[in-house]
């Protein structure tokens, strides 16, 4: 038997297993099994991971319970959020969705001056969700070395430095990553991708950085967008170059005799190059923190069309299905993080900045990508859910192919409300209490 676990609250919480019955524990150990390995059957668990950005500068979002049908739709697995909010953790709690979560710019001065103010972060935005939750990373600041803010280039790696602390207290290091995203103006040059280099400027804050993630097995986390590349000069870019098409002319490097079909992947190993530069090459996972094509945009933003965007997303996601990596590192999965899961009506900026979702806050797609999803019919979308189905959630209905195409057990012509989905989500919290048991117990030995 198992004792009474208290709630993860603090840092000083233990757990404590009293073994009573060694033939009981046996059974207990093989139902979960048998219930964890039907799960991942009927989910296809055995498909790669798929990331998306879930960001919610906008007033119009479904709830988070509706996100969760959406995003289980197109089998992502992991999801990264751009600050740490309790509604949609706590909605998604036992799903078996990792999150990557982020403390926003305006604390990392804040983080860098005072390290009990990481301890207070933690025990406020993270510590809540665990262990029903999975947390993986927490991205300190987004795009912060490419800022003009110098107080926040030299607050970077302290702040980042003081959080890790705050989760080593609480003995998470092992399980959450503590790093930054980065856009491409880190580099000087990206081309050909073995003659990257960061810039000399940012030299003093990259290389520490660098070391950091080398020591503590954190990721380098890139927003890759070939849109721009196109944007920017849509006359010599070849626009199937971009969009992952199998008909585009291959890039060569000169210098490696590396052949690339895609924009990406050479922007990938641009990244891989500069990092190899600075010493810290072998040491270092590099992941796609965004990469998204819009749907529309200004008249001047050349290739932001429906169309495009389908052909983007739609090969980025066959593409990560396969397992690739890049020419450069053929053997290494890329993880990549498609943005976003919603167009955001309140981003500033150009039109294209609030055309990146994959769908329509009403939940429809914004176009399709060959990815079979649900549509959401009957929805205002208030962004107000209160994340436990009795907000402007309650009601929506969602269809979901013939007679439940998920596997599970729906209504009359195969649509479910909101409140099933909730149902959904309490399955997942009992396999994933299922799975970690399972993993307690194959730990514990017994005679």
């Amino acid at each position: 038997a198992v004792s009474s676990l208290p709630a993860l609250s603090d840092c000083s919480t233990t757990f404590v297993f009293r073994l009573a019955a060694p033939m009981a524990l046996r059974h207990l150990l093989a139902v979960a099994v048998t219930v964890l390995a039907l799960d991942m059957a009927a989910a296809g668990g055995g498909s790669a991971a798929l990331g998306v950005n879930y960001g919610q500068v906008a007033d119009n979002l479904p709830s988070p319970q509706a996100a969760a049908v959406l995003l289980r739709a197109l089998n992502a697995t992991k999801v990264k959020l751009y600050d740490a909010d309790a509604r949609v953790l706590s909605a998604f709690a036992g799903s078996g969705v990792d999150f990557t979560v982020g403390l926003p710019d305006n604390m990392v001065p804040r983080l860098a001056s005072d390290p009990s103010a990481a301890a207070t972060w933690v025990r406020s935005n993270i510590l809540p969700h665990l262990p029903a939750t999975s947390i993986t990373a927490v991205t300190v600041g987004n795009e912060v070395l490419t800022g003009s803010d110098a107080t926040m280039l030299r607050s970077l790696l302290p702040a980042m430095q003081s959080l890790h602390a705050a989760l080593a207290a609480c003995n998470l290091t092992s399980r959450i990553a503590v790093t930054t995203a980065h856009s491409l103006a880190v580099l000087s040059s990206s081309f050909p991708p073995s003659s990257a280099a960061f810039r000399h400027d940012l030299l003093p804050y990259i290389t520490p950085l660098l070391a950091f993630l080398a020591k503590t097995g954190s990721p380098f986390l890139v927003n890759a967008y070939p849109y721009f590349a196109y944007k920017a000069d849509p006359g010599t870019v070849d626009l199937d170059y971009v969009l992952f098409e199998p008909s585009a002319a291959a890039v060569a490097d000169s210098a490696t005799g590396l052949r690339y079909g895609n924009m990406l992947h050479a922007q990938v190993d641009a990244v891989r190059a500069a990092i190899c530069a600075a010493d810290y090459g072998r040491a270092v996972e590099i992941r796609v923190s965004e990469t998204g094509w819009p749907s529309q945009g200004d008249g001047d933003e050349a290739g932001a069309t429906p169309q495009n965007a389908a052909r983007y997303n739609g090969n980025l996601m066959r593409l990560v299905a396969q397992g690739k990596g890049t020419p450069a590192a053929p053997g290494e999965p890329l993880q990549v993080y498609v943005f976003a899961l919603f167009n955001e009506d309140q981003k500033p900026g150009p039109a294209s900045e609030r055309h990146y979702g994959l769908f329509k806050p009403d939940g429809t797609p914004a176009y399709d990508v060959g990815v079979k999803a649900p549509t959401i019919k009957g929805l205002k979308g208030s962004g107000n859910g209160d994340g436990n189905g009795t907000g402007s959630g309650v009601g929506m209905v969602v269809g979901e192919g013939p007679a439940g195409a998920d596997g599970f057990a729906v209504g009359p012509g195969g649509l479910y409300t909101i409140s099933d989905a909730t149902h959904k989500v309490r399955r997942w919290r009992w396999t994933e209490s299922l799975a970690a048991m399972a993993a307690v117990l194959a730990m514990v030995s017994w005679s």
